[in-house]
Order: structure tokens, then sequence, then C-alpha cells
């Protein structure tokens, strides 16, 4: 069976964005794997609703214990109506709907050595430290991967042993990493130069490394994997070639990655020498202080039954006293690490540490999940072995007073696990705060979820306004969590406002379906802003966020963002005059869809993105706006060839190909599809050699083919060769489908039938009006002669049927639109000696698919959750807000405090991004004259320019006249007579920009706001 055939048993579609992340032996392995889940609170539910979404095997839940009224701030299979029942049994149905495919069972007795034999993962959390060293010690006999996995209000830890001799088979989520070569030397060693635009400071020594598409030097390709070493000059030394044939051109050297092998130790020995994952020395002895608080919690609840009271200083000062009599943690050579207790950092824990927090079981769940992804698959780099995070920043601040015990008290509702650290009157202004979340996909649904527990915009005039225009799709399924199969073709907004609604019945929230963008401005405008108290963004495009900052900042509201891509995962918070404002990254400020020239793919393709950039647009011209254009003919038959001419001629070349009349049968797709494979891959290739022979050289003496332009060679056909009969049979397909005819999946009848069929003539191509390179290198002129061949040819094309023009879908694998791509793709490839990409990476750039999983979709929402309490809280200084970033599978976790906003001056001014200059409109309305005269008079601005949008409203470079004409004027009438437009209904504000005499360079004033 095929890597294609397999990878639709694993549903291509439904998982097709964590595909790109994980692969397909661990997307196979991860499948096949069973995992045994104890502990079902919210950090439980957290790592069961991960690994069933993304398609674990069989989960099995384990937790005899009555739901009580705290699980509920963060378990969201569980309600009202399920107190006092098990959690485990209370939870198990919810659980197997989010996906079908995964075996959800309930264990009910206790965890034995024999049920752990049928178990490649145990995970335990908000476990008693005595069942985590039974189990633990069990596991680590057994071969068993084992995890821990607790928080304890704004604390969590994680804990990962799996055992002395684990192998990871793919350490990294890079692809391999490969270059171009430019020549390689017999000799011994023989000298790999890459090409210029390669980096050879990717490749290290030591590295393994396999060859590929090298003419001359043969004997390279396909060997078995061999190390280098790289040179002070970057060349590679790669062993001895002194034998090989002479190198002459072209080929690739691709690494091989290695699997790597770690050791961990078993629970009872990692707690009294602990390995922790941190980014620096401060950061670890901090994660020892945490790790010491953690077990004196433990020793706290073995002693007194119960975990400490919340925000008492009596229980508090206990936990002190028992983590200052833990022995000392020992390093990794056994030595005694002499570091002090932070005891007002332990005490802390301790006062806080009774609540339970969705945000915290968010992070601190997915993570765990994703550790027992790479348990299964082995990809990515297990923790080695203990994490701990931290999020007591979202406290206030010290020289405000604690939390009040009373305040904090249960209050048998749905949010005491919250209540316990922050109070219930925190949990009051929450309940009355209107938020706005654009965007209800992947980390859309996860904020909603989210919002829902923590009891967001349920009172008063709080609420959630959700705005989102796109459509489910299946692949939404394997990691959005409102989401069900029969939502596909709903809404998303309308669908994840009725679930989150479900998660909490509180909860107001409100669906809008139309986009957030400048053409929904008298939607989303100055009365639907003032009703916000703060914005989420989970979008996937810079372009979409720019423009949501930039309508926080013009509103002065606080926005929190959130990203993905892969394992890789951001949270960022900006805070009206206290964080600067957001600044979308400098890759990210040309256009998100900047086409490659179309010179480069037609006809100087240099890497696998041309190739496939090249073979989309063959589909697009040959499928779909070829049909469209000859129906339009049709419709009109003397306009189209006039007007559009040249277009339509290069169009019409590709479809009519050998074939003079339209098709009538299954052989005759056939031979157009032999005769189009003709024309890309050898008689086109062959016409480019003709203008730009191998060794041409420019007039400077430079090599045409050098630098990033490889000479191409032509291929010749054979149908034994899989992907030269692949395309033959997918484009006569779609050239079937487009005209109406039945087709043919049967690969042994198409070869028997192509023994038959001559290669055609490249003379004989009809109607053979003029070369497309010709077209495009040579300037050929569209005359009268050609104008009467487009007219003869679309007149004989037109008779008939109208044809069926194909959309392209890169999702639906029926069709042959992806297959056709990743044949057409991969030929032109071997034509200029480029390594293809696969299938899944095909789809992935060809649809521009950002990879992502369910785990760092978590996380990152549940950092976005954490800075909400803190913006929710009140007036806080710039060092308590944080900007995360994380790297799943490297194991990297960094918060920083954001930047301030840049302070500008000019005389007695002082203002930053976030200012602006409000002038009232007045009654009667002001003129030009005395807004510019109230600028001078109020703060000394000397207008040199003024600005509404792109339209230029004043100069002081304008001639006497042209300002006399101008300054009388009301600023609206103004602006209508310059822009053609008037002030919107209902806008109370226009927004000018101005420049200013004395002004710096780089000086940027703030936005004028004239209130109408």
């Amino acid at each position: 069976m095929d890597g294609i055939e397999t990878s639709k048993l694993l549903d291509e579609e439904l998982y097709s964005r964590q595909m790109y992340v994980l692969g397909l032996p661990a997307m196979q392995r991860i499948q096949e794997a069973k995992v045994l889940l104890s502990g079902l609170q919210g950090l439980g539910a957290e790592v069961a609703k991960n690994l069933v979404l993304m398609g674990v095997g069989s989960l099995t839940l384990h937790d005899p214990h009555p739901t009580c009224w705290s699980d509920l701030a963060s378990q969201f299979f569980l309600s009202e109506q399920d107190l006092e029942k098990s959690r485990a049994e209370a939870s198990q149905e919810l659980v197997a709907k989010l996906n079908g495919a995964v075996q959800v069972c309930i264990h009910t007795g206790d965890i034995t050595e024999d049920l752990l034999l049928d178990f490649q993962v145990v995970v335990l959390t908000a476990s008693k430290l005595e069942e985590q060293l039974k189990v633990g010690s069990l596991c680590h006999k057994l071969g068993v991967c084992f995890l821990v996995a607790d928080t304890r209000g704004l604390v969590g830890q994680l804990f990962c042993d799996f055992g002395e001799d684990f192998t990871v088979q793919d350490p990294t989520e890079a692809e391999p990493r490969t270059a171009a070569i430019q020549h390689i030397s017999q000799g011994s060693p023989g000298i790999l130069t890459l090409r210029k635009e390669a980096d050879a400071h990717y490749f290290c020594d030591g590295d393994l490394v396999t060859f590929s598409g090298i003419e001359g030097m043969v004997e390279l390709n396909g060997c078995a994997p061999q190390p280098i070493h790289v040179r002070e000059d970057r060349t590679l030394e790669i062993g001895d070639t002194t034998t090989f044939s002479c190198y002459l051109r072209g080929g690739a050297v691709t690494e091989v990655k290695r699997p790597k092998t770690v050791s961990h130790k078993p629970l009872d020995a990692a707690l009294l020498q602990p390995r922790v994952v941190a980014p620096s020395p401060q950061e670890v002895h901090r994660a020892h202080c945490l790790h010491q608080a953690f077990r004196a919690l433990h020793k706290f609840q073995h002693h007194n039954g119960r975990p400490p009271r919340p925000w008492d200083p009596v229980d508090a000062d206990m936990v002190v006293g028992l983590a200052q009599a833990l022995e000392p943690l020992k390093g990794t050579e056994g030595e005694t690490l002499e570091e002090p207790l932070d005891e007002a950092l332990v005490r802390t824990v301790a006062l806080s540490s009774s609540g339970g927090l969705s945000p915290m079981a968010a992070i601190l769940g997915a993570v765990a999940a994703q550790e027992v992804l790479k348990a299964v698959s082995g990809k990515f780099m297990p923790l080695d072995q203990w994490l701990y995070f931290d999020a007591l920043d979202c406290l206030l601040e010290h020289e405000k007073p604690l939390p009040n015990p009373e305040d904090c008290a249960p209050r048998r509702c749905r949010y005491d696990g919250q209540i316990a650290v922050f109070g219930a009157g925190f949990q009051k202004t929450l309940s009355h705060q209107h938020y706005l979340l654009v965007g209800a996909g992947a980390i859309g649904c996860e904020l909603l979820k989210g919002f829902a527990l923590v009891g967001l915009g349920t009172q008063g005039s709080g609420g959630v306004t959700v705005a989102d225009m796109d459509y489910i799709e299946r692949s939404n399924l394997s990691r959005q969590f409102l989401f069900r199969p029969q939502d596909i073709g709903r809404p998303k907004a309308e669908v994840a406002a009725k679930a989150a609604h479900r998660l909490n019945s509180d909860l107001r929230v409100t669906a809008f379906t139309n986009p957030l963008d400048p053409s929904t401005e008298n939607i989303y405008e100055e009365n639907f802003f003032s009703r916000m108290d703060g914005v989420a963004a989970a979008l996937d495009s810079f372009q979409a966020r720019r423009y949501v900052a930039a309508r926080c900042t013009h509103y002065l509201k606080p926005l929190l963002e959130a990203a993905t891509q892969g394992t890789w995962g951001s949270a960022s918070v900006f805070m009206p005059y206290v964080t600067d404002v957001y600044r979308a990254p400098a890759s990210a400020t040309a256009s998100e869809d900047a086409p490659y020239p179309v010179c480069t793919v037609r006809h100087f393709p240099s890497t696998v993105e041309h190739t496939l950039q090249w073979a989309r647009d063959e589909f697009e011209g040959l499928f779909y706006l070829s049909a469209k254009t000859i129906n339009r003919h049709q419709q009109a038959p003397t306009s189209l060839a006039d007007t559009d001419g040249p277009q339509v001629l290069t169009l019409l070349q590709g479809v009519l190909g050998v074939l003079r009349e339209r098709p009538q049968t299954w052989q005759d797709c056939v031979v157009w599809a032999l005769g189009h494979w003709q024309l890309c891959f050898h008689d086109g290739i062959m016409q480019l050699l003709k203008h730009f022979p191998p060794d041409k050289v420019l007039e400077d003496g430079t090599l045409f083919w050098s630098g990033p332009k490889r000479c191409p060679q032509p291929l010749e056909f054979d149908a034994s060769q899989d992907t030269h009969l692949l395309y033959v049979l997918v484009a006569a397909n779609l050239y079937a489908q487009m005209h109406g005819l039945p087709g043919s999946q049967d690969r042994t009848v198409l070869r028997g039938l192509l023994k038959f069929l001559p290669l055609p003539d490249p003379q004989h191509l009809a109607p053979n009006f003029v070369n497309d390179l010709d077209l495009d290198l040579a300037s050929a002129e569209f005359g009268p002669e050609q104008l009467k061949k487009l007219h003869e040819a679309l007149e004989v094309w037109s008779v008939g049927p109208p044809l069926q023009p194909l959309m392209f879908e890169k999702d639906n694998d029926s069709n042959f639109h992806m297959d056709f791509v990743v044949a057409a793709a991969s030929l032109q490839a071997q034509n200029y000696g480029i390594l293809p990409a696969n299938r899944i990476q095909s789809k992935q750039i060809v649809g521009r698919i950002i990879p992502a999983i369910a785990t760092t979709t978590a996380v990152v929402a549940g950092l976005v959750v954490l800075e909400l309490y803190k913006v929710v809280g009140g007036a806080r200084s710039l060092g308590a807000f944080r900007h995360s970033h994380l790297h799943l599978a490297e194991n990297r976790f960094s918060r920083w405090v954001p930047r301030a906003p840049d302070i500008q001056m000019f005389h007695h001014l002082k203002w930053t991004c976030w200012h602006r200059l409000k002038v009232p409109a007045g009654q009667p309305e002001r003129n030009l004259e005395s807004l510019l005269a109230h600028l001078q008079e109020q703060h000394g601005l000397r207008v040199r320019m003024l600005l509404h949008g792109r339209a230029l409203l004043y100069s002081a470079g304008w001639s006497p006249e042209k300002q006399a004409q101008h300054l009388p004027l009301r600023v609206t009438e103004l602006v209508q007579q310059v822009t053609g437009r008037v002030p919107k209904p209902r806008q109370q504000v226009l927004v000018l920009e101005l420049s200013c005499e004395g002004e710096e360079e780089d000086m940027t004033f703030p936005p004028l706001h004239y209130e109408l």
C-alpha cells in the first residue's frame, strides 16, 4: 500500500493541518496508541480533549471521585447536573463525541501492574504523591512512559519519565535541510561546493547527507547516507570521489535526520535530583523553589487531609516551614545544591494554591498532551524531565493588599476554583466585561471556551461578541473544539457561539458573520466599539491583525492577540498607554499573497515553491480559465478574441494541444494529455534551450545559466515511470470532466493504450498559433494572422454544450485536482534538478496552509486568558504584563515584559502612539482657517500639511489663490469636496493627519481627532 492510500486510512482531510506538523509515520503511531489518563478535573479534561482531537487510538479514563463545585471552573465536560457523579463516568460520553474514531473507555478499579501492561503511556493529573510514586515505579519497571501533571492556582508542574533508553525517531520539527549543488570535485576527500544562494551554515560537522539529481557523478545519487565535514570556506568534504565519474551539473544535497536516545530517571530519584527545563540560571533556581513548594504542598495535604485554605496566612506559613525542612536538592552530578529557598515565592504559591483555573489547565494540559504524543510517536524531544510554569504575575502587585480570605471562600458556584485565587469581587468584575472576539477558528474556539469557563460577560451589560465570516470545514474538527461533524458548512461564529453557551448557560454571546475590515466600518463603528471593554484577536493573517490592532489603537481598547504555526505559538497583550501597540514582524510587511514573478515560475524555477506555483497556474489555465473563455465566446462570438487576443491565444494553445476538434472519447483525452506532457516537459524545454543554450554567456562574461537560474533538461516520456503515468492519467480525467466525458482510473489499461499512441510531433501541435515562449521572451505581436487562426479555433471548440470549468479544490482527494498539481510540479522539478515536495508538503504550499495542532492552540489561548485577568483587574504597571513565545517541539517557553510605547516630544507637547489631539468641530462648525489657528494657539503647531487618509486637505506650499479657496470651507465640507465622501451617519470623529514646521524627519504627530 503506498503512502497516499495509507494517509486516506488516517483520514487525511480531517487531520490535514497536523499531518503537516507530525508527518505520516508519527500519525500512524498515534492512531495505534493506547493511553491511560487518571484524574478528570480541569487539567485531565484538557489532556483528554487534546489527545482525542488529535486521533490517539484509544483513551481510558480513570477517576472515581465525585464532581464538586470547584471542578466547574476548569472542567468543561462537566456541569451542575453532574455534581456528585463520578468525574470519569460523567465525562466519557462528551469526550468520545469529540472524535468518533477514538475509543474512549472507563476503568473503575485500582491502577495495578497487570492493568499497566496494556498501555504505552500513563498520565496522572491532580494526584497524591504516594500514588505518583507507586504508579511511576511500576511504569519505569515495565517500560511504560509515565507523566505527572498538576496545577495549584497559578503554578503548574509537569514530569516525564520515558524510561532509561527512549529513542526519539525525529527530534525536530524542521524539514531536513537541503541545498543545491554547484560543483563536486574528484578527490579524497571530494569537495562539494553549494550554489551561491544556498546557506551552508545550516549544515554541521558530522551531519549525514544523501544526494539526488546529480548529472555526471551519478554514483552519489541514492547512495547510503554519508557524513560531511564543513570547511572554513563553507564547502563540504564528502569522502573519496576519486574513482567516480566527472561531475557535470545539478543535484541537491539533503540532510538525513538521525534518531536520538534519551534517558530518564524514575520519579523517586528525580524528586531529589530534578532536571528542569528553564531558559536561564535564574529560572532554574525559581523552578527549584517551585519544586520544593509542590513537595511541601503534598506533605501539608498528607498531614492535614486537605489542601491549604485560600489565602490563609497560617496554612501558608506551615507550607513554608515544611519546605524549609525538606532535604536539599542534588545537582546532576549528585552534589548538594546550596540554593536559598525563596520563602516569599513559596508563601505566595501556598496562599493561592487551592484554586483551579481554566487557563492554567489549558496550558499544562496541552503541554502534557504533547508529551504523550512524543511518547507514542517518537516525534520531537521529550521534556528533560520537569517543567514548572507559573503565572503569579496575575496577582495584584506587591504594594496592593492581598485578597481577603473571606472574599475567596467557596460559594458553592461554578466559579469557586477561580474565586479561591482572585476573590468574589474580581469574579463580579469579570462578569460585567464585554469583549469582542475576532475569529472563531482554532484559537477562537479555545478562547471562547476559556471565556465561558472564567465567567466573562455573564451579567449586566457584559457579554462576548464573536465575529467570523468563515464556514466550518471537515479539517477544522481535529483542532477546533466547539465544532462537530454535523456543523460542517455552517458559519463558524454562530456554531461557536451556541456551543460556548452550552458550556456556560450564563454566557451572553452574540455572533456576527460579517468580516471585520474596512468594508464593514458601518457595522463595527464608534457605538459598537464603545460597548466593548477589550478585543481578543484570533486571526491567521498579518493583514487582518494589523487592521484589528489599528481599530484598537483608534478606540483605545486593550488587545489580546495569539497566533500559532505548528508547534510554535505566541500570545501578546497591548494595553493603551502602558505597552507599545501591535507591530507586525518585518517579514510580514510585504503583501502576504505576493506571487512569484511569472517568468521565473514558467521558465526559470529554482525552488519547489516555484514548481508548485507553476503547476497550480497550469491547472487554472487548462481546466478553468480556458473553459470559461470558450463558454464566453459561445455567448459573444465577436468581442472576446479582439479584446483579449494574446491572453486567449495563450490559454487555448494548451487546452487545444494536439487535437483538431473537441474530444469525443476517453482515448481523445489521453491523446491530449500525452501531447501536453510532451509540450511541457520536453518540447517546451527544448524551445527554451534554443533561446538560451546551456553555454550561453552574458555580456559581462558570466554564464546565463548560473546563480538561481538552473539549466533545464528535457524529459523523455516513459509510461513505466509512475509520475509520467500519473500525470497523463489525471490530466486526461480532468480534461474529460471539463468536456462532460467519462474518465477512467485503470492504470493497466492506460499503459496498454499508451503503447499504441505515438508521441506527438511538435510541428503538429494544433492550431500552432505562436509559441508561448515567443510571447513571453520574443515579444511576438498579435497580428491579423494570429487573430484569424484564433477565431477559427474558437469556432470549432465552441460547437456543442458549454464546457465545465473546474474550480481548484485542494482538499477533495477524489477529483484529481491535487494529483495533477503534485505530478506536474514533480515533473517540472525533474526538468530543473529541484528536489520535489511530497503530497502533504505540496498541499500545504499550494493551499498556503498554516500547519496547526490542537496542543499549541490550547496553550496560546490559555496564555491569553492569563493576560485577560490582568487587563480586567484594573490599573497595573508595565511590569505586570507578559508577551509569551513557545516551541513545544523543542521545549522552549519564554515570557517577557512588553515594550513601553516610545515617547515623542515637540516643544511643550509630549505623546506616545496611544495619544491624539482632540479638536471639537463646534457649533457652527469651524472652517479650515479656524482649525489651523486653533492648533497654533492651543498647541503651538504651525501646520505644514493636513491629510484625511490619502487625501490632501491643506498644504502650506499651495499658492495664495488655492489657499484662499480652501481656508473658508468648513472641515467636513472640505473633506467632501476633496474625497467625494460625506461623513457617515452616526460618525463621531474625523481622523486627520498633520505635519508641522520644525518637526524632525522621523517624527509622527498624534492623529487629530476632529470631533463632529
